[in-house]
């Protein structure tokens, strides 16, 4: 150092808007993926704009994309990107909250930020799947107690639900498509919980069918449709509804198409 001179304080340099505007989109697209609401998408990129030095922000949430415009001072940009399929993952959801909350906080750079959001969403933790698969036949069996299946076709139920919830995430790791795919566990399911419930000597062997493909009832994606709709999104509010109701048609095919396999159905 030259003497007679002072140090001048370290300047961290401050990320482009380029890499702000698309890791504020990626804490987006990971929420929506996650079962996110737009609302909270919106809020959480928000946040994490302004804590990485944004002055303005404006984000468009569709249902397969997401547009984002930010702002410093003159510079603004505009940037896209697309959504992946919109799933549940609440354990990833509440991980990304924390992380928006630091770098918000301002205790988070964009580098770092970037490095942890990949490591959560390569490395949050999932209960394992034989663990889900009783869960879910646990579940089904207990709305179907609800719905009024006798003691004698509560255990067809758990079985097949079990199993078709088996057969879901086989499914899921070959990509086959998610409508199709609705069908084929729909059908799986009926016919399992059907036969059994039939074979036990049941009287409600109907409801028992309807029962065991309770699993594939898309909840998180109609209380979002909903959400969004009555916060004033309508589009992507209608587009998530379309899907549900498209996804309900598609788990009625397999039902009606194991009911009449069995004999089951009625006019």
């Amino acid at each position: 150092m030259i003497p007679g001179m002072t140090a001048e304080p370290v300047q961290h340099e401050r990320a482009s808007l380029e890499e702000m505007a698309m890791l504020s989109m990626e804490f987006g697209r990971l929420l929506m993926e996650s079962g996110a609401s737009a609302r909270i998408a919106d809020e959480i990129v928000g946040r994490v704009a302004r804590g990485l030095g944004v002055e303005r922000v404006d984000l468009r949430v569709g249902y397969a994309s997401l547009a984002i415009t930010i702002g410093v001072g003159p510079e603004g940009i505009t940037r896209m990107r697309k959504i992946g399929l919109l799933g549940v993952n609440q354990r990833l959801d509440h991980e990304i909250r924390q992380l928006a909350a630091r770098v918000e906080c301002g205790e988070a750079t964009a580098s770092t930020a970037r490095d942890e959001l990949d490591r959560l969403a390569r490395e949050t933790p999932r209960y394992p799947g034989c663990m889900v698969d009783v869960a879910v036949g646990l579940a089904c069996a207990a709305f179907g107690r609800l719905l009024g299946v006798d003691w004698t076709a509560v255990g067809p139920v758990f079985v097949a639900a079990s199993i078709a919830q088996t057969f879901r995430r086989r499914l899921a790791m070959y990509q086959v498509n998610v409508f199709i795919a609705a069908t084929l566990v729909a059908f799986l399911a009926s016919v399992l919980s059907g036969l059994w419930a039939r074979w036990l000597g049941s009287r409600t062997v109907d409801t028992a069918m309807m029962a065991s493909v309770l699993l594939l009832v898309p909840g998180v994606p109609s209380l979002n449709a909903q959400n969004d709709i009555l916060e004033g999104r309508p589009t992507l509010g209608s587009a998530r509804a379309v899907w549900v109701a498209v996804m309900l048609v598609f788990v009625t095919a397999g039902v009606w198409l194991g009911q009449m396999l069995l004999g089951e159905g009625r006019p």
